[in-house]
């Protein structure tokens, strides 16, 4: 099944690019703001005639035509300047990732430039001595923060009164599969991926068409320079007359964009799904506690007439959600593309719908292809073909064409979990019945090897957005209550066997959930100090100290030890009489008497409040109770033992036996249960009897 417009054939040469596409506007608007960084901003002239000096610069260095130039810089409008001066000298370019040197790196590794345009701090993190000629950013004067009034030395012949200039190789035509752009994929790895000329701006016109940007759109990129939205995308805004709106000396840091969002006016947001909610809802509502879905639109985002949202699957209720937090008139786009299609590939808003839809917290839409683009459904495996008429190019995720013509996400093939006696799980299913549960706003099913068991499933929880943080020691949603959520929407086999709660789900740096960075199952008690206190299975909340319980129930034990101390003598008068008894025994006794008050509190505080955390462990139910049991009894029987005893004469010897068999036997009993707990074996987390498997297989 295919889906999309008939496909464009490119032709030999061109000399519409998109580099002449920015310059048609440098022409025409020349002081119009291109760039916005602060003190870096700058006009289309300033940035076009700086793009002049560094391709010129470049091809005095040797630059060959169509040669890789790596741009590497925390500078974001020198990052600018960089790529359209690659382009003018006839090369092609690729961002690296330079807050993330080790990325950078593996980044240059996989795409062999020959050139690398850096600045000095920059150089000494990604250039290890064995790769590209490296040519200094820093080193040309006059920098990005010049005088505003500087013009150029030489205008383009083009120009109004400006002197015959010889034309930039980027000036002529050039074929459209000549490579403009080598962008990575989001993979652990990274792949480079070459991009055409014709590529590139087939992406830019139909993005276009469907977003319709105008010369007063400003935009902003929220993920990095190195990722396909940003690295292809700036088209987006400098091909259309917009401006890009940038952080001045490094990437956007997420409590800065919303500040950004609001100052700036900025129109047009490009982001992920996690970067859209903190936006829009966790930065907005801090205190509030309406619901999500009654919340008004957000005044601090009313400049915004478009957010797209890509990198990461949307579901049609968070894409509600956030069209409701915006402005009327506003568009929320579902963006779904591959750095082999540029970034885009096929788009959705909820417009689209032909009709209302149940259960929308299941199902995560891709809408249509872009125009000149096509989407493929092969095996039930997505494909997306490009305008040059080329094959197809599978993207490793799942899908269907529904019968209302909109194509909608099945998963990735690569998440695809393997079970013991040779069973295959999509968990993307999993995933999406998993979310229909009162409560839960994101969730991640893998697979998880026990140290000494098979493969299960477990589910990573999240709390919806904006929603109240689960409290340490809640047990929402408890396994057997997610069970019974899911009888009937999945296989039996399906069903995980164990449930994490994380306060969010990590993500990569392209705004994808990473599954790789998961903490694995441990012992919930050891949960608050092993991951980076991250998790905890019902127990302490992620990130929270249990250190603070620990010293209340400590303090609380001493304090009905003073208590105690003050019944003795109410309960047993002339228990605790020492007249007689010479020193230094007296004040031993005294001492003795305090301890035994002291271990009587603790061991009340214990027997309230000590179970909870004993069943941590995951030992038996039964040996946990009877352990809990023990040791609040150990604690508790000195102060009553010990003052019945002094009361009781030697000859009394009915009150002498009621107090070996109250006390005495019970308290051996009670060692014995301690040690065999102690001893015992915690149980595995993966290693205990599931009750469906004693259920016949379907």
């Amino acid at each position: 099944m295919t889906q999309g417009s008939e496909s464009v054939r490119f032709g030999k040469r061109t000399t519409d690019t998109v580099l002449h596409r920015f310059e048609q506007w440098a022409r025409d608007t020349p002081g119009a703001r291109a760039v916005i960084a602060g003190p870096d901003s700058l006009t289309y002239g300033e940035l076009d005639a700086r793009a002049d000096r560094l391709a010129h610069r470049l091809l005095d260095s040797g630059l060959p035509l169509g040669a890789l130039v790596a741009v590497g810089t925390a500078r974001q409008a020198e990052l600018v300047v960089a790529v359209l001066a690659v382009l003018k000298a006839g090369g092609s370019y690729t961002v690296v990732d330079v807050a993330s040197p080790r990325s950078g790196r593996r980044q240059l590794a996989a795409a062999e430039p020959l050139l690398l345009l850096t600045d000095a701090a920059q150089q000494a993190a990604l250039d290890d001595g064995g790769g590209p000629r490296v040519i200094r950013l820093d080193a040309e004067a006059p920098r990005i923060g010049g005088p505003r009034t500087e013009q150029p030395a030489d205008p383009p012949a083009d120009r109004p009164g400006g002197p015959p200039a010889d034309p930039l190789p980027g000036a002529a035509a050039v074929p459209p599969r000549r490579t403009a752009a080598v962008l990575f994929t989001g993979a652990a790895e990274p792949r480079a991926v070459p991009v055409g000329h014709g590529l590139l701006l087939a992406a830019h016109e139909a993005w276009a068409e469907v977003a319709r940007p105008t010369p007063r759109d400003r935009h902003l990129f929220t993920l990095g320079t190195d990722v396909t939205a940003f690295a292809a995308g700036w088209t987006r805004a400098l091909c259309s007359g917009g401006a890009l709106v940038l952080s001045p000396r490094s990437a956007w840091k997420p409590q800065d964009i919303r500040a950004a969002v609001e100052t700036e006016r900025v129109t047009v947001l490009h982001t992920d799904p996690a970067g859209a909610t903190r936006l829009l809802i966790q930065d907005a509502d801090t205190g509030t506690l309406a619901p999500v879905a009654h919340r008004p639109a957000d005044p601090a985002c009313r400049s915004l007439r478009l957010l797209a949202v890509s990198g990461d699957r949307l579901y049609l209720d968070e894409q509600a959600t956030l069209q409701a937090r915006l402005h009327p008139g506003a568009r929320v786009l579902n963006v779904y593309g591959s750095a082999e299609c540029a970034g885009i590939g096929t788009w959705f808003e909820l417009p689209q719908l032909p009709h209302p839809l149940d259960d929308l917290e299941e199902i995560s839409l891709l809408g249509t292809a872009f125009p000149g683009f096509r989407a493929e459904i092969r095996g039930r495996e997505i494909l997306l073909g490009t305008p040059d008429g080329g094959d197809a190019i599978p993207t490793g995720d799942l899908g269907l064409l529904r019968d209302d013509g909109l194509l909608e996400y099945g998963g990735r093939i690569r998440d695809r979990i393997a079970l013991p006696g040779g069973r295959w799980v999509d968990p993307y299913p999993v995933e999406s019945a998993i979310r229909s549960h009162e409560g839960i706003g994101a969730v991640i099913v893998k697979g998880v090897d026990g140290p000494r068991g098979p493969r299960r499933l477990v589910a990573y929880v999240a709390p919806p957005p904006g929603g109240p943080t689960w409290p340490a020691g809640a047990l929402l949603p408890d396994i057997e209550e997610l069970r019974d959520h899911l009888a009937g929407k999945v296989l039996r086999e399906e069903f995980p066997r164990t449930v994490i709660r994380l306060r969010t789900l990590p993500r990569t740096v392209a705004g994808r959930e990473d599954r790789d960075a998961l903490p694995l199952p441990i012992m919930p008690a050891a949960a608050a100090r092993g991951a980076g206190s991250k998790s905890g299975k019902y127990g302490a909340a992620a990130g929270q100290s249990e250190t603070p319980a620990g010293c209340a129930a400590g303090c609380g034990g001493v304090g009905l030890g003073f208590v105690a101390l003050i019944l003795t003598n109410i309960l047993w008068p002339g228990s605790t009489d020492l007249t007689g008894v010479p020193q230094p025994w007296a004040f031993l006794f005294s001492l003795l008497y305090l301890f035994e008050c002291v271990a009587f509190g603790v061991g009340v505080v214990f027997l309230f409040g000590g179970r909870a955390r004993m069943l941590r462990q995951r030992r038996g139910p039964s040996l946990t109770v009877a352990a809990h049991l023990a040791v609040s009894y150990l604690l508790l029987s000195w102060w009553p033992q010990d003052n019945l005893y002094r009361l009781a004469a030697k000859q009394d010897w009915p009150r002498q036996a009621a107090l070996v068999y109250a006390f005495n036997i019970p308290l051996m009993i009670a060692g014995v249960v301690v040690a065999a707990y102690v001893v015992s074996k915690p149980a595995d987390p993966f290693d205990f009897h599931d009750p469906l498997d004693d259920l016949p297989d379907r």
